[in-house]
C-alpha cells in the first residue's frame, strides 16, 4: 500500500496561506492601487490647498482590506466640499457673533460697518452668485479604476512567487 509524508504540514500551510496573503501583499497591492487613484485626484484638483490636504489610508479588517482617499480636516477639506460640489447662490454677511445681536439693516443704520472685498468696500451682505462644481474624486477614480487595479495586480504578481511570499508583513508608507 502507498503512503504519504507531509499531508499535516501540507494543511498547515494552506490553512496559513490567506493569513498571509492578506498581512503580507493584499494590503500592500490596495496601496498601491490607491496611489494611482490619488496622483489622479491631485491632478484633477485645481487647489493647492486641496492638494495638499489629500491623502490615502488604509485599514485592514477581518477578511476585507480598503484603502480610502480622502481630504484631511482644515481649509483644504471645505475648498474640497466646495469645488467637488459646487454652492449655490446666496448671501455673504458679517459673522453673528460681530454683530452684537443686531439685524443686517441696524448695522448699516448705525455702525456704518462694511465688508472690503479686493480693496473694495462692497457693504454689509453680499450676493455670490455660487460656484459651479469641478469634480475631482469620483471622477479619478472613473477615469483611472483600471489602471489602478492593474497596479494591485502587478504588485500582487511581484509579490506572490512560485518560491513563496515575498513582502514584508507591514506595507510601505502606511498611514493608518
Amino acid at each position: 500500500m502507498a503512503t504519504s509524508r507531509g499531508g499535516a504540514e501540507v494543511r498547515r500551510f494552506i490553512k496559513r496561506l490567506p493569513g498571509e496573503l492578506e498581512k503580507k501583499v493584499l494590503r500592500g497591492a490596495a496601496r498601491a492601487g490607491g496611489k494611482i487613484i490619488l496622483a489622479e485626484a491631485k491632478e484633477r484638483s485645481v487647489s493647492s490647498d486641496v492638494d495638499d490636504a489629500l491623502v490615502m489610508r488604509s485599514k485592514a479588517e477581518a477578511g476585507r482590506i480598503t484603502v480610502k482617499i480622502t481630504v484631511r480636516k482644515g481649509w483644504g477639506r471645505a475648498i474640497a466640499n466646495w469645488l467637488e460640489y459646487g454652492t449655490d447662490a446666496h448671501f455673504i454677511t458679517i459673522a453673528k457673533e460681530e454683530r452684537g445681536g443686531k439685524s443686517v439693516s441696524r448695522i448699516n443704520a448705525s455702525d456704518k460697518r462694511t465688508m472690503i472685498i479686493g480693496g473694495k468696500f462692497v457693504g454689509e451682505t453680499v450676493w455670490h452668485p455660487g460656484a459651479k462644481p469641478h469634480p475631482f474624486l469620483r471622477p479619478s477614480l472613473d477615469i483611472k479604476g483600471a489602471d489602478a487595479i492593474a497596479a494591485a495586480q502587478s504588485y500582487i504578481n511581484a509579490h506572490v512567487t512560485p518560491s513563496g511570499i515575498v513582502a514584508s508583513a507591514e506595507p510601505e508608507g502606511d498611514d493608518a
